[in-house]
């Protein structure tokens, strides 16, 4: 069987039309037209969504654990379809996509086998004690809810992984939320073929058709329609500072405010120790040069910035990056959009007076290729722009003039997804000054790695302080993100007939 899109809407079950139409702009290939989105539409899977979450909130674990397994197996039933259209609208190599594809099922059998676990329930039982002075004291018992219909945003950078049946719906579903996604423009034809198997799921299990639904493109008042939604409980978001910021204060200006896990931007700053540098700074460069190109640096976690104690080991490190970016070929971006952003941000480096530019190139069209500039210290902390992050392959070397200053400039960073110390045994001293810095700014500190590649674990945390993301206690990635779509509640004196499944079984 050839699974091929259809151009139009999943809302419980029901295929739809929306308002208007919209054309993808594929990298390469066909481009398809699609039906866009609009509010009455939002409405009814929100409305759906709450009735499942009757059902399906209160399913067993073991009901969700299949329907999970099933997505995945719909999924790798859809492998080629989802190869070929994901590389023509993204760009994106087929052994990228597919690589991906294998994160996305993973994660979700990943959760189905963590809420069999059930130490996601963190159940807790305080005994009654009837002959307690003064006072008897009740039985209490403890257990993590689902919140209730989850709205999960599409992302860019990951048309799989972070996307349709990506991360944010695998957790949001295993915890027992309804999921309503807002496609991503960029990959509509991807993201339609993996909802096809989603729904494919729904009917092989049975679970209700509202538990799922995706709405695909649209005004900009179809997203917003969709977190001022009364019946929504929580937004997961992956995708721009500015766009995420919008929608942050809409969920918190709503009468019923709501939790809005963004993750919002980050420069990943790497910290060169000098006896590292002086040992391998060759090395260093190069595996720089490749973390920063890989996938044409739109990765989340890219190191956009390394700081490194000026002389002639900051010469070497600098050279070895730059020759090994110059070797790098032009890439395709995953948008247009996203590769005007990468010029414009390349423009602006060039522009400014407080950065010496080693390694300048053009990019045309849809294509970026690497760039690599370098300033003080001082002139860093001057100039905040240049902590921003620019989506691309694009370097910034800051030359600091002792530890002293490093540790300085790592207290004036924003919060990041991650922080990295380059290090050698030498450097024991200095790593123990940055590290209680460095925890404070970013969700995973990395020593003598690259932060690209984000293992989908349970120990993993994909998030950081703001801007790197809107909730600095909840992660992405990993089992843990389930936590954002539950809520402890305390169960006092309930007979045992009357207590969820989860307190009991």
């Amino acid at each position: 069987m050839v699974f091929t899109p259809n151009g139009k809407h999943l809302v419980a079950g029901e295929w739809l039309e929306g308002v208007g139409r919209f054309a993808s702009t594929p990298a390469h290939g066909p481009a398809h037209e699609y039906s866009a989105g609009s509010v009455e539409l939002v409405n009814r899977a929100c409305e759906a969504a709450e009735e499942a979450f009757w059902s399906y909130g209160y399913s067993t674990r073991a009901e969700r654990a299949a329907f999970l397994r099933a997505i995945a197996d719909e999924i790798e039933a859809r492998a080629e379809e989802i190869t070929e259209i994901g590389t023509q609208e993204t760009g994106l190599p087929a052994a990228r996509l597919e690589g991906e594809r294998g994160r996305t099922v993973g994660q979700l059998r990943l959760f189905a086998d963590h809420i069999g676990k059930s130490d996601y329930l963190d159940r807790r039982v305080d005994a009654a004690l009837p002959d307690r002075k003064p006072a008897p004291r009740p039985e209490i018992r403890l257990v993590q809810r689902p919140i209730g219909p989850v709205a999960v945003f599409g992302a860019s950078n990951f048309p799989l992984a972070f996307s349709t049946a990506g991360g944010d719906t695998a957790a949001a579903l295993a915890a027992g939320c309804p999921v309503v996604v807002k496609g991503h423009s960029g990959h509509p034809g991807t993201g339609e073929i993996v909802a096809q198997a989603v729904d494919a799921a729904i009917a092989k299990t049975g679970v209700h058709p509202g538990v799922f639904s995706l709405i695909q493109g649209g005004r900009r008042d179809v997203g917003h329609a969709l977190v001022q939604h009364p019946l929504i409980k929580a937004v997961g978001f992956t995708g721009s500072l500015a766009g995420g910021r919008a929608l942050f204060d809409l969920c918190a200006a709503r009468p019923e405010p709501i939790p809005f896990f963004g993750e919002l931007g980050s420069v990943n700053p790497m910290f060169m120790l000098p006896e590292a540098v002086k040992a391998r700074a060759e090395s260093l460069g190069q595996g720089w040069a490749g973390s920063l190109t890989m996938g044409a640096g739109q990765f989340c976690t890219n190191p956009g910035i390394a700081v490194v104690l000026d002389g002639a080991d900051a010469d070497r490190f600098v050279s070895a990056t730059s020759d090994a970016l110059s070797k790098v070929a032009a890439q395709t971006m995953l948008t247009d959009g996203i590769a005007a952003a990468y010029r414009d941000g390349q423009r602006k480096f060039a522009e400014r007076n407080a950065v010496k530019p080693v390694l300048v190139t053009e990019s045309a069209e849809r294509s970026a290729s690497p760039n690599l500039f370098e300033t003080t210290g001082e002139q860093f902390l001057a100039d905040h722009g240049l902590g921003e992050e620019v989506f691309g392959p694009l370097g910034l070397v800051v030359r600091v003039q002792s530890v002293d200053e490093m540790e300085t400039l790592a207290r004036g960073f924003e919060g990041q997804l991650t922080a990295t110390l380059h290090m050698d045994a030498g450097d024991l001293q200095a790593a123990r000054r940055l590290l209680p810095v460095l925890e404070r700014k970013a969700g995973r500190v990395l020593a003598n790695g690259f932060p690209t590649g984000v293992e989908v674990v349970d120990s993993m945390v994909h998030g950081g302080p703001y801007p790197a993301s809107t909730n600095f206690g909840a992660t992405s990635v990993g089992t843990m993100s389930i936590r954002r779509f539950l809520r402890p509640v305390s169960y006092q004196n309930l007979p045992e007939a009357l207590l969820p499944e989860d307190l009991t079984a």
